[in-house]
């Protein structure tokens, strides 16, 4: 029995359809219960900061808890794995930053691979660090001490908060583009590195600016340059590193992640709440106060950021010879 023409134009229509509407329905039904966001470093991390943030929004306007799981360990690889290992439902998300670029090339016997095994989500916001040196350093900018390196070779002490840190190829950056030698001395965190900046057993560090803001404004280090390639709006008359070292750039970046074929209704409504939370006043100050600006932006923003990063980083680190701890 043939179908009017009508009729069938009609069923075919419909058919065609189902699929589309499917996906925004399963989108639109999506968190129906609280959603995991595991983070590879410990709670007042800056990453952990930047999960709160964010969580506590999505929490108020999609109605379900966004719940904040901390998995430090193996510089955030911990984390990644267990998010690879998930079922691809949304539920199951990773707080992304440079470290798991880094960590790419860093390690050789990932059970992952980032770029291939995690979906990018949305991009939330990039921070500069912050080249800043003892108060007993001549050098009051960063030609002053650059000269200074270059008269002391192997002299001087930089620190970082561990191998494979963004505040560690900060500097093997700065090293490989101008030819400086310096020691590093590694500690385990930040706070361990600032003692001894403090106490002058080390002279630099390349530090991420949540972290180092408070003790420039004190006075108790001096800041020589941001390694954004612009100013920062927390610290306006700090010059960019490229100023004096051009191409240079380094910042540390957040942004969501998901398992691998995570359903793109999910992930295309996770990227639309992500992004209203960046235009939202109330949350962008608070960001702001961190020294962040806002990177909104589609999934496949977030996938060029995470690819050309692992991709720049792995060249510091093989040009560096570094090693995990």
């Amino acid at each position: 029995m043939k179908l009017p023409r009508r009729r069938f134009l009609k069923s075919a229509a419909l058919a065609a359809a189902s699929p589309a509407l499917a996906r925004i329905a399963w989108g639109q039904a999506y968190p129906a219960r609280p959603v995991h966001v595991l983070v590879g470093f410990p709670g007042g991390s800056s990453q952990d900061i930047v999960a709160r943030i964010i969580g506590e929004w999505l929490s108020q306007r999609l109605g379900q808890p966004f719940v904040i799981d901390n998995r430090p360990g193996a510089g955030g690889n911990i984390a990644v794995e267990t998010v690879v290992n998930a079922p691809a439902d949304g539920y199951t998300l990773l707080m992304t930053g440079p470290n798991n670029a880094v960590n790419a090339t860093l390690y050789d016997n990932l059970k992952f691979n980032f770029l291939r095994d995690i979906e990018p989500v949305a991009a939330i916001m990039s921070v500069p660090l912050v080249m800043e040196v003892n108060l007993s350093v001549p050098a009051r900018s960063a030609p002053e001490f650059i000269a200074y390196a270059k008269a002391n070779p192997g002299k001087i002490n930089m620190a970082s908060a561990g191998n494979g840190t963004a505040v560690h190829v900060s500097g093997e950056l700065f090293k490989m583009m101008t030819g400086v030698d310096m020691v590093h001395v590694p500690y385990r965190g930040t706070p361990l590195a600032m003692t001894d900046l403090f106490g002058g057993r080390v002279q630099v560090i390349f530090d991420n600016m949540p972290g180092s803001i408070g003790y420039i404004r004190a006075g108790k280090l001096r800041a020589l340059a941001v390694t954004t390639t612009t100013r920062s709006q927390l610290l306006p008359d700090l010059p960019p590193l490229s100023d004096y070292v051009p191409g240079y750039e380094a910042s540390a970046w957040y942004g969501v992640g998901a398992p691998r074929n995570t359903p793109v209704a999910i992930v295309e409504r996770l990227n639309r709440e992500i992004n209203a939370a960046l235009a939202d006043p109330a949350v962008q100050a608070r960001l702001v106060d961190l020294g962040g600006t806002m990177l909104p932006g589609s999934p496949a923003d977030l996938g060029k950021l995470m690819a050309a990063e692992t991709e720049k980083w792995g060249k510091v680190v093989k040009f560096a010879g570094i090693k995990p701890e």
